[in-house]
């Protein structure tokens, strides 16, 4: 049997601006952007080599309004796994993304942690 995760959902404030952001702060590309009726978009975004895709979903009452940003209560949540750490790093910062630390070098690799335009953690890491 073959598996993998192929989608994660993310909760959102607001379908184009997460998209904005995603596309063009971190290179993603826009797998899906299909109406559902009544508001609703099935919206799908990765990074452009490939990998697991999000699924941009926007919150839908207080409870889930409440999680935009802090989906995994304050610990890193997500990994962007990259070849290249150094320019990644560079073009994310002088696009504004918010690093929350210095790049650190680890044992399993280069990594640095930022937030989306939500808040929520990530993880920049390039493998060894």
């Amino acid at each position: 049997m073959t598996q993998s995760i192929a989608t994660i959902a993310l909760v959102v404030s607001d379908y184009d601006e997460a998209i904005a952001f995603y596309r063009d702060t971190l290179g993603f590309v826009v797998v899906a952007d299909t109406p559902l009726g009544g508001g609703k978009r099935w919206v799908l975004v990765a990074p452009a080599a490939g990998g697991a895709r999000l699924l941009l979903a926007v919150a839908e009452g207080e409870a889930q309004r409440a999680r935009i940003g802090d989906q995994t209560d304050g610990r890193v949540g997500f990994f962007l796994e990259t070849d290249d750490f150094e320019r990644d790093f560079a073009l994310y910062s002088a696009r504004g993304v918010r690093f929350l630390e210095a790049p650190r070098h680890e044992a399993y690799g280069s990594v640095a942690v930022f937030e989306d335009l939500y808040g929520n953690k990530w993880d920049l890491i390039q493998p060894r």
